[in-house]
């Protein structure tokens, strides 16, 4: 058993792969069209870390309850963890690259940390080792 994916629901499929692809250095893994469940048309689009067995669907959002959740799918709390070999280095890339980071980096007793919001607004947390 393992975690396939999750979802990030964005208003617009292409800025949210640029924001994956170009800032954080994912990979695109798919971005194949599909139907939603009454038939109408969508993207299935999923990126993913380099290397790493869960990806993210990300999903345009549909209708009003949907659109509201932009940016806010984890009640305002960091819902995703971003863990990277050089801390430092991507920091540097990240910011470079126009990534919000909404606190400065600090170091926790799990590890070097950073607060970042996502295409959508939803806040990440960067982390590397002590």
């Amino acid at each position: 058993m393992r975690l396939d994916l999750i979802t990030i629901i964005v208003d617009d499929y292409d800025q949210a792969i640029e924001f994956f692809t170009a800032a954080l250095g994912f990979d695109l893994v798919e971005d194949s069209p599909s139907l939603t469940n009454d038939g109408r048309p969508k993207r299935w689009v999923v990126v993913r870390p380099p290397g790493a067995e869960t990806g993210i669907l990300l999903a345009r959002a549909d209708g009003e309850r949907q659109t509201g959740a932009v940016g806010n799918q984890v009640a305002g709390r960091v819902g995703f963890f971003l863990r990277v070999d050089d801390f430092d280095a991507a920091h540097e890339r990240m910011m470079a690259a126009g990534v919000n980071f909404v606190t400065l980096p600090r170091t926790e007793t799990y590890g070097r940390v950073a607060v970042f919001l996502d295409i959508a607004g939803n806040r990440w947390d960067l982390l590397g080792s002590p």
